[in-house]
């Protein structure tokens, strides 16, 4: 027989569906019973005795009636065939033990019919048949389904499962009968103290030591990935494993866990950089963030922006009154508000297309929702954009911050959540700077309400945190393009350096922070360990289908206002803690208001004039720590 048609053939029995439970409760049945009456007949027959129909007749009977009540109660139709284990095994033996005593009871009222002293050897005989046949019949298709199988995966790419736990062992077997696969699970691996290999199910588990031992079993079992079915072991292995595949050009799967599979098996998807820089599980407070937030009206600025519209997906999963989606983009609104509409069918939803430079549609929005808490995350984000552009920036970052700080003092809001940036930390570009300017005068304006020089209510609290993995001013994107072009991957500097979390963590930390800050705190979030540009483009690339070899990194120079390395203030000797071990207050200047007011107003005339040197030096008269870095503005600054 041909490979082909052998291979195709393979594949046509692999994809036949699971056998129908019924036919399979129909079989045991007629099989018992067959071998009830065929163990009497047998016997009467070795100790020549006379066969009666009777008896025949009754026990075939109150075997057909025990057999059946047997099967039902141990439910031995509902396991498939083709996955039998030793517990499919024990309800057979379980259901004919119920046959047998019931039989043994028949046998025993009518005792005329056979001899007492051969009831033992009809009863172990009758048992030894059904079990043997039924067992058997199982093992024939469990062996045949196998064969198959393998037949059809020989062409299939070999993959490792890292770690071996009952998990893992039932993924496997739905992953092996996913025909539409182009992968085949050959086994498992996981590090021990020594060098083993052991069986588990029908599948060799890998325990190895040394990477050296890993490295013959992969070239030996001719092995092409591992797949991680769980986050942490990709965190935990990034240093290790995760390295030797990179460098080896093994590939890497992950999938989701079964609990959050939709209808189908879904398919391996490969690690992406997100993956690699992720961290552990965010755990935050759900009930106390749910009490913040229930009932509420909520209002998100740059709702249709990477960080705006994850915090609108995760503040509606609450059971809130109303959300609000605020953003001057159209289409991302649109799709936005399409997304939540179909996610959460019965939240109240209300889009509003504008700009937080225009306070009288800021106060339109107020007007008609009367929010009751607003995450504020509309902002220009991209720094040699805003070097070029300052009016814009302190117009939207700064002057639009005031515009909605003020609006929601009088309106009575609650709480006034702003999104910052690590740039704010002694700034060196206008992004920066304009994002400082916006800390300082809703942490004065704060200070002014407690100090009964304002009067309200409303509670402002700054979230500082640096870049988000895809994001839309995340090098991410940009790198994935250049990289899909076949390169070169440019990146400004060999040692400029960033931190990074997703947007998930940034957001779930920034409803924590929400919960547990205090009017004019600034909450800086816990960015673990900062990332080396050039070492993320290497990673990118290698886990690319291009290679290494094919792509190149050029350093083009540090842009104006680029920073080689970004300050966080996440330190212990800056901040104090909260009851978050992730997120810390930031030991920062509180102005004076009463000094603000009026340098806030001729900044916003000198940003609508587009007089962009005096914009600047304001800013910097106003942030003394701005010092410009690889900038124009650099000449501004005092020597």
């Amino acid at each position: 027989m041909s490979r082909p048609f052998k291979s195709k053939l393979s594949g046509k029995i692999a994809e036949i569906p699971y056998m129908n439970r019924w036919f399979v409760f129909a079989f045991d049945v007629l099989v018992s019973c067959f071998c009830t009456v065929g163990a009497y007949v047998l016997l009467c027959n070795l100790f020549n005795q006379a066969v009666y129909r009777e008896i025949i007749l009754l026990i075939s009977s109150s075997s057909l009636l025990a057999s059946t009540t047997g099967f039902l109660v141990f439910k031995t139709y509902k396991n498939i065939i083709r996955h039998s284990s030793f517990q499919s095994i024990w309800r057979i033996a379980a259901a004919l033990l119920t046959k047998i005593a019931f039989v043994l009871a028949v046998y025993l009222i009518n005792n005329t019919f056979v001899p007492t002293d051969h009831l033992v050897a009809v009863i172990l005989l009758d048992g030894l048949l059904s079990f043997s046949i039924l067992v058997s019949a199982r093992l024939v298709v469990v062996l045949f389904y196998n064969y198959t199988i393998t037949e059809f995966t020989k062409s299939k790419q070999k993959v490792l499962i890292y770690g071996a736990d009952h998990n893992d062992i039932n993924l496997t077997n739905i992953l092996n009968l996913n025909t539409q696969s182009n992968y085949t699970i050959s086994g498992f691996l996981r590090f021990s103290s020594k060098n083993d290999t052991y069986p588990v199910g029908n599948l060799p588990v890998f325990a190895v030591e040394k990477m050296s031992s890993l490295r013959k079993i992969m070239e030996k079992e001719e092995i092409q990935g591992i797949l991680f079915t769980r986050q942490q072991d990709i965190l935990k292995e990034r240093n290790r494993l995760i390295t030797y595949c990179l460098s080896k050009k093994l590939k890497m799967f992950t999938i989701p866990p079964i609990g959050k599979w939709q209808h189908s098996t879904p398919q391996l998807r490969s690690l992406d950089i997100a993956d690699l820089l992720g961290r552990d599980e965010i755990h935050i407070n759900t009930d106390l963030i749910e009490q913040d937030l229930k009932e509420k009206t909520v209002l998100v600025t740059g709702a249709a922006g990477s960080i705006g519209s994850e915090l609108c997906r995760q503040i509606a999963a609450f059971r809130i009154k109303k959300l609000v989606l605020f953003d001057n983009c159209e289409t991302g609104l649109h799709n936005l508000r399409l997304e939540l509409q179909e996610n959460f069918p019965h939240l109240q939803l209300s889009a509003m297309i504008g700009d937080v430079r225009s306070v009288d549609r800021l106060k339109f929005a107020f007007t008609s929702h009367h929010p009751q808490i607003i995450f504020h995350a509309a902002a220009y984000k991209h720094v040699p954009l805003m070097e070029e552009n300052p009016n814009e920036a302190f117009f939207v970052n700064t002057i639009g911050t005031r515009n909605i700080a003020h609006l929601a003092l009088d309106f009575g809001v609650e709480k006034f959540m702003m999104v910052s940036t690590d740039k704010a930390v002694n700034p060196t570009n206008v992004m920066g700077a304009s994002k400082r300017l916006a800390e300082i005068y809703v942490q004065s304006l704060n200070q002014a309400v407690k100090d009964g020089l304002l009067q309200g209510r409303t509670q402002y609290i700054t979230t500082r945190f640096g870049n988000v993995l895809g994001s839309q001013g995340s090098v991410i994107p940009l790198f994935k393009s250049q990289i899909d072009k076949g390169g070169p991957v440019t990146v400004t500097h060999p040692d400029i350096t960033r931190y990074f979390m997703t947007i998930k963590e940034a957001c779930l930390l920034m409803l924590e922070a929400s919960n547990i800050g205090h009017g004019g705190d600034i909450l800086v979030f816990d960015m673990g360990t900062p990332v080396k540009i050039a070492d993320l483009a290497r990673k990118m690339i290698l886990l690319s289908s291009h290679g290494e070899d094919n792509i190149k990194i050029e350093y083009t120079g540090l842009r104006p206002g680029e920073k080689l390395y970004e300050e966080i203030l996440s330190s212990v000797e800056h901040t104090k803690p909260t009851s978050h071990t992730k997120i810390r207050i930031a030991d920062a200047n509180v102005y004076d208001f009463k000094e603000l007011p009026s340098l806030y107003d001729r900044l916003e005339e000198l940003a609508r004039a587009c007089r962009s040197e005096e914009s600047v030096r304001l800013a910097k008269e106003i942030v003394p720590e701005y010092i410009s870095n690889n900038s124009e503005f650099s000449r501004l600054d005092r020597k």
